[in-house]
């Protein structure tokens, strides 16, 4: 069975007040997780996560190790309450984004202490450059990939920056970049025959160029990171190909920080590798949903709390 399924991780975007709650109140080794989190990262995550305020859970710099921490706390719950190991119920992993690093502490190539550390630096510095560097995001939709790199094209006039950072899905593209180059993609995307073009609620131009002071302050911390070999074949956010070797993975993440996510090529190989259903593991089911846009023969679900993981299980 495992060689037909695949595990994701979301990224931001999923988060909500109470996520993780219940996995905390129902599995000592799942309360275990959080409270490890909270002191690796010398403050109370988990109170944020649980109770609140959205605006305190939104902060970048939160809702990175927050993501994570409900992911991983699953996985925990199925491996040592539920004896199932991770390698065992699934061939191939992913996540979108941050939850790439969720995917690779899942299948061992990281350690939690590790993969929080990594996020805490990620998405605090993530902040840090989209305070100073004015940039935007925007969701173009119902265009090709193909399109949408020549929306990007065109809306980098002057030397603004502007490209896609996440190609999500068919017909579901994010493009990323200064505000002057976002707002002239908005324009440029609807001559273009695009369904729909929205700027997104977020802080900074992420995966895209504007990012290069994060990837400076990451390539210092992921040099000192014990990277191991994933017990469980890992697709790169930035090649939507497997990861070979683990010395490749530090690289990766660094290239991720500024390229573009392909997750839509993700799926593809995925398929390509004859899984047949993907489970989403962690808060929302974004990706859930993405799944059948792109590839509608392949399965899908998401596993969010215990009854979910009870659900799995039998």
């Amino acid at each position: 069975m495992k060689n037909k399924t695949a595990i994701v991780f979301p990224g931001q975007g999923s988060q909500a007040v109470g996520m993780g709650k219940d996995l905390y109140e129902n599995s000592q080794n799942a309360k275990r997780v959080f409270e490890n989190i909270d002191e690796i990262l010398g403050y109370n995550l988990s109170k944020i996560m649980f109770e609140g305020p959205i605006d305190d859970l939104t902060k970048t710099e939160n809702t990175q190790p927050a993501l994570m921490a409900v992911s991983i706390a699953i996985i925990e719950v199925l491996e040592k309450d539920f004896g199932k190991n991770f390698a065992d119920i699934c061939a191939f992993t992913a996540g979108h984004s941050l939850g790439e690093y969720s995917a690779l502490c899942a299948s061992k190539a990281l350690s939690l202490e590790d993969t929080a550390k990594l996020l805490q630096v990620r998405g605090s510095e993530m902040a840090k450059c989209g305070q100073s560097t004015a940039g935007a995001m925007c969701a173009v939709l119902g265009v090709e990939i193909e399109t949408a790199h020549e929306i990007a094209k065109l809306a980098s006039a002057n030397n603004e920056i502007c490209q896609v950072a996440n190609d999500n899905s068919v017909g579901q593209v994010v493009l990323s970049g200064s505000q002057i180059a976002i707002d002239r993609a908005l324009e440029i995307a609807k001559e273009k025959g695009a369904k729909r073009a929205l700027k997104l609620p977020v802080s900074g131009a992420f995966h895209s160029e504007l990012m290069s002071d994060v990837k400076n302050k990451m390539a210092e911390i992921l040099a000192k990171t014990k990277i191991y070999q994933p017990q469980v074949s890992v697709i790169a956010n930035v090649t939507a190909e497997i990861i070979s070797n683990h010395n490749q993975i530090a690289d990766l993440l660094l290239k991720q920080i500024t390229g573009s996510v392909r997750w839509r090529e993700t799926m593809l190989c995925l398929e390509k590798n004859g899984v047949e259903e993907i489970i989403e593991i962690g808060s929302g089911k974004v990706l859930a949903g993405l799944v059948g846009r792109t590839c509608p023969n392949l399965k899908s679900r998401s596993i969010q709390n215990f009854e979910d993981i009870k659900n799995f299980i039998s």
